[in-house]
């Protein structure tokens, strides 16, 4: 994400909003100052980007995880370790995609401390929109800027 991004927004400008939909109980459309609900966690990242080389950022904002199980994924009970076949798509403002799987946020499996940032080195991304930080990523691919939707996604069937 570029500081011209963080600086996208003007105060004329509406808070973006993303929105949470899928196989969800409560399915929600989210601002900023929603996000800043949730605690917050930081993370100084540093990531290779194929453009502009090794890039140093610090973000701010709750875990996806968290913010995901509050909107409550449908994972069937009678189904051993469901959750397992569960992925999460990721749609940015610039039309850019990434798609995570639900083990590897989830705190019994991979436990990621992916973060939906609500900052960018220290500015407020109420009017820019929100995005994902992966710190464990060595390049900024999934870096997804201005996130327009999150899908939750347990319906597709299993092959054989």
């Amino acid at each position: 994400m570029s500081q011209s991004l963080a600086a996208a927004g003007t105060a004329a400008s509406p808070a973006a909003e993303l929105v949470l939909d899928g196989d969800l109980d409560r399915p929600a459309q989210l601002t900023v100052p929603d996000l800043l609900a949730w605690t917050q966690h930081r993370a100084k990242v540093a990531f290779d980007c194929a453009t502009s080389g090794i890039q140093h950022h610090r973000f701010t904002g709750p875990l996806l995880y968290d913010v995901l199980t509050d909107a409550g994924p449908v994972f069937d009970p009678a189904r051993r370790k469901d959750r397992l076949r569960f992925l999460i798509a990721v749609r940015g403002g610039d039309g850019l995609r990434a798609l995570l799987s639900w083990a590897e946020i989830d705190p019994d499996f991979g436990g990621a401390p992916v973060l939906l940032s609500v900052t960018f080195d220290g500015t407020l991304l109420d009017r820019a929109g929100t995005q994902l930080v992966l710190p464990q990523d060595r390049c900024g691919a999934r870096y997804i800027s201005r996130i327009k939707a999150i899908r939750v996604d347990g319906g597709y069937t299993a092959w054989t």
